[in-house]
């Protein structure tokens, strides 16, 4: 069986991948999604094998190629509907939202002035995050009227991407959350995410220390229902815990894995390939 991993940035866990595979005993290929065109009009013999793992970090790249390489017969993990979901925030909440998965209070806006509206229903303090984009970048704690109206006006001199206001209650959490590690209808390890000193996002790319955290029965229920409202694939599902209990606030579905392998003790890239070609095999 032939198992192809698609990247445009070579990291740790694209290098555990494909250990894992040739553990296997699989026909293993690298592909930088930048090193390929494709002729979309044309009908040709794919290259990608039984089965693909998109790895790509740009969330434009990954969804449209994994588009491409699926119209070529090509099972793609995660497929480019699951992509489009969980790339976005909007469409991850409506979609957590339509499956009765307990989300924070969230609020979308397409102005600044409706977005100042929007901050105070939520209490005069709330967290802004761009639809698009990964680790913690662009993310910000507003706990003011003045803090939020200046960021709202310098957003509407950026991208359009960011000047769609999504707009989520601020948590009263313990300085961590959970990210729980979910493939296929499995929950296979999770950890906490403590925030570093002076910042309240917990994100592992900007220090953030994790740190084991059993799965226990809510988290594993509450795991497994986000991940069936968008389909059967490879997710990291981030939690906050609440006082009327845990909320899903992100779901990840191009999931890095480095700092969790080490404090859970959990093969995660075995996993993930071991998912893999059971697919290619369906």
């Amino acid at each position: 069986m032939k198992i192809t991993i698609l990247h445009d940035l070579i990291r740790w866990e694209e290098k555990a991948l494909y250990q894992a595979s040739l553990k296997r005993g699989l026909e293993v290929n690298l592909i930088d999604i930048k090193d390929e065109h494709f002729d979309i009009t044309r009908d040709y013999d794919s290259k990608f094998g039984d089965v693909a793992l998109q790895r790509t970090t740009s969330y434009y790249k990954g969804l449209h190629s994994t588009t491409i390489i699926e119209s070529l017969g090509v099972k793609v993990i995660n497929s480019s509907q699951i992509l489009m979901i969980t790339g976005n925030k909007l469409f991850t909440t409506v979609k957590l939202k339509e499956n009765n998965v307990p989300t924070p209070r969230t609020i979308v806006a397409f102005s600044p002035e409706k977005a100042i509206e929007a901050f105070k229903e939520l209490g005069g303090k709330a967290v802004i995050k761009p639809v698009v984009g990964s680790w913690g970048r662009m993310v910000a704690l507003l706990d003011s009227y003045y803090s939020a109206k200046a960021v709202f006006e310098e957003r509407e001199y950026m991208e359009p991407i960011y000047q769609v206001y999504y707009l989520q209650e601020y948590v009263n959490r313990p300085p961590r959350d959970i990210r729980a590690f979910v493939v296929g209808d499995q929950v296979i390890a999770a950890i906490y995410r403590n925030q570093p000193s002076g910042d309240f996002r917990t994100n592992t790319a900007l220090g953030g220390k994790a740190e084991n955290c059993p799965v226990t029965k809510e988290i594993e229920d509450l795991a497994l229902k986000a991940a069936r409202a968008i389909g059967s694939g490879v997710y990291g599902v981030d939690m906050m815990e609440t006082e009327k209990g845990i909320v899903v606030h992100e779901v990840n579905g191009t999931v890095e894995f480095k700092n969790s392998v080490s404090v859970t003790g959990v093969d995660i890239p075995d996993k993930i390939v071991e998912f893999a070609v059971e697919v290619a095999k369906r």
